[in-house]
């Protein structure tokens, strides 16, 4: 295949667009927010996760406590009535009245073991509420975190999409004045190079493959006509030769 020089040069001008655009595709996928904003998601998903934890429990212990006061209204006023029969006299029987007195002194001791239990829920409903308005203060302060993590990622992603765009443009217009041959063959080997199609010759190192040329090959460089468009032995490229190829 022959090229004219120039066509050849523009060639290393499309190549380091190519490079600038991998670059850029790259520090985007790789953005530092990223993992942060990953990591700070999982936190948040576990906080979640422990707040609807406490706040079921806080609200089963409610009921609880609902129930426990109930037993004990229950057990109060039953105890009050019997303690009104007993005041107004209306029971004379001294075996009624032992087992009227007996009724309430085992009323007493089951209010209070019941009013023990009250306690008890009100304890736990107390520190269910607790646990759960400081997880509801995580979340918010992680919450916060994770938007402002955001935020830096969209607006990092802004200025890298926009350069993209730029690049991606320039790309277009000085692909358009490289010859539809030499840039198909271009493609071609840079997306079977790893991203790298053409290479500069620079003091008879190839700058693809980092390899210096031998002395036989550096001879067959000199002896190719201008516009030939040479082949690296050693990784395949385009090979670029310019003013400072050390020929």
């Amino acid at each position: 295949m022959n090229a004219a020089p120039a066509d050849q040069i523009r060639l290393l001008d499309v190549q380091a667009l190519d490079v600038r655009l991998s670059q850029l595709a790259h520090k985007r996928k790789s953005l530092p927010e990223h993992a942060e904003i990953e990591s700070l998601n999982k936190d948040l998903t576990q906080l979640r996760d422990l707040l609807v934890a406490s706040q079921t429990e806080e609200s089963d212990t409610a009921r609880e406590q609902t129930k426990a006061e109930q037993d004990v209204d229950q057990v109060r006023q039953r105890a009050a009535r019997d303690q009104q029969r007993l005041d107004s006299g209306a029971v004379s029987s001294p075996k009624d009245l032992e087992s009227l007195q007996r009724e309430i002194a085992s009323l007493a001791k089951r209010q209070g073991d019941l009013e023990d239990v009250v306690l008890e829920v009100m304890e736990r409903r107390e520190s269910a509420q607790e646990r759960a308005a400081e997880l509801t203060e995580r979340v918010s302060s992680v919450q916060a975190k994770t938007d402002d993590a955001t935020a830096r990622r969209d607006a990092a992603l802004g200025e890298l999409d926009t350069e993209a765009a730029s690049v991606t443009k320039e790309r277009e217009i000085v692909a358009g004045s490289v010859p539809a041959d030499l840039l198909k063959l271009y493609d071609k080997l840079r997306a079977k190079e790893g991203g790298v199609g053409a290479a500069r010759l620079y003091q008879r190192r190839c700058e693809g493959c980092r390899l210096e040329l031998d002395i036989t090959e550096v001879n067959e460089v000199k002896a190719a006509a201008p516009d030939t468009v040479l082949r690296c032995g050693n990784c395949n490229r385009i090979l670029v030769r310019t003013s400072e190829s050390g020929l």
